[in-house]
């Protein structure tokens, strides 16, 4: 079994197909068959089923795939910490971040780092949960990873900074002339929602927040984005919760936001499977410098009354 054989079977199960599979490995059909039925022979049995319109995977297939997905991307994490290590500037470094993070704080800090480091190329990866966040960045998706602190993580963990979620509202609710207010006083508010809404306690946040100030939040739409819930919130659809950065760095200042008292506060950090060294540790040095003043409270947002 090698590396090679492995990288060939990804592409053959990301393509459907072998003809499509050779096109993109720049390889004969019959080199790329003889390859795969290789590796099928050194693990014991069929990994793809032979189909007249394509492929799929068979229940060996299956249980093969993440295995073969983390050691491919092992590898390739493992020449880009060489190279870092060595002081190469080439190459990339994959992040992984969640969405609200990915749209509220990394566009400032990846401008600051092609600046400083123009030599690396950065490639994103969102997602909307930190369930699938850590769960992508375990299977070696990408080098570093950006969010909540992890649960039951074994690698590198640093923390970077902190941020508040805060409420959005409409400039002409009667609580936009405050800047704090007690979740009790909403139990009679609509809510806006959001599919990327964390769990906690083995309940979405807003549902476990509310039920402790004792009422159940009335839904009145969800969405997909977070920042499609502030829009939403901001038209006067309901009330929106985001973290206070999404509000200021990626939607706009069109809408009132308030804290909660007390003020709904999390950790963010950086985590990995292995410890960070060359540009990736460089990169995690730039978050820590760049993320407490961007998430730092500033203060009631002002419309913009000549845009």
């Amino acid at each position: 079994m090698s590396l090679r054989q492995m990288e060939y079977f990804l592409t053959v199960v990301e393509e459907s197909s072998f003809t499509r599979a050779a096109e993109a490995l720049h390889v004969t059909q019959p080199a790329l068959s003889h390859q795969i039925k290789a590796l099928e022979k050194s693990v014991g049995g069929e990994l793809l089923e032979r189909m007249a319109r394509g492929v799929r995977l068979t229940p060996m297939g299956r249980a093969f795939l993440p295995h073969a997905e983390l050691t491919v991307r092992s590898a390739q994490q493992a020449q880009r910490a060489a190279r870092a290590a060595a002081g190469a500037e080439g190459g990339e470094l994959h992040i992984a971040a969640l969405h609200a993070v990915a749209v509220g704080v990394l566009p400032e800090v990846f401008a600051r780092w092609h600046r400083t480091h123009p030599g690396v190329q950065l490639l994103l990866h969102e997602y909307g949960t930190t369930e699938v966040l850590e769960e992508q960045v375990e299977r070696g998706v990408a080098d570093l990873a950006v969010g909540p602190p992890p649960q039951y993580w074994t690698g590198s963990v640093t923390p970077v900074g902190e941020e508040e979620i805060v409420l959005a509202v409409p400039f002409d609710d009667h609580l936009a002339g405050r800047t704090t207010v007690e979740l009790a006083e909403l139990a009679d508010r609509p809510w806006v929602r959001c599919a990327m809404e964390p769990v906690v306690q083995g309940q979405r946040f807003l549902d476990w927040a509310c039920g402790q100030a004792g009422f159940a939040p009335r839904t009145a739409v969800w969405t997909e984005h977070t920042s499609t819930a502030v829009r939403m919130a901001a038209s006067g659809v309901g009330i929106a919760t985001a973290p206070s950065h999404v509000i200021r760095g990626a939607v706009g200042e069109d809408c009132v936001v308030l804290s909660v008292e007390p003020a709904w506060k999390r950790a963010l950090t950086v985590f990995s499977r292995v410890e960070p060294t060359g540009v990736a540790a460089a990169f995690v040095a730039l978050l820590q410098d760049v993320l407490p003043a961007f998430t730092a409270p500033q203060g009631p947002l002002k419309v913009y009354e000549d845009c």
